[in-house]
């Protein structure tokens, strides 16, 4: 299972239920997929496809939507 947390500027925003317990996010668009940790900071952990633009646009989106992703990745694994 793998809940979408929000769709931004077509970038789907969501978790894999069966992964790492660290908090973090995947971002998927037609471009490519990348993986953001949001703990101790915000910052990408893997990246296949996405450009340095991109990137930066989608670490932007993750930061400025954190306490959303964050509440969401409570609710799904400990709720």
């Amino acid at each position: 299972m793998s809940p979408t947390i929000l769709k931004v500027k077509g970038y789907r925003l969501y978790f894999f239920s069966r992964e790492e317990s660290r908090i973090h996010v995947h971002v998927i668009s037609g471009n490519g997929e990348s993986k953001f940790w949001l703990e101790p900071d915000v910052r990408i952990a893997k990246n296949y496809g996405h450009n340095g633009k991109q990137v930066n646009e989608i670490k932007n989106i993750v930061k400025e939507h954190y306490h959303e992703i964050y509440s969401a990745w409570q609710e799904h694994f400990n709720g």
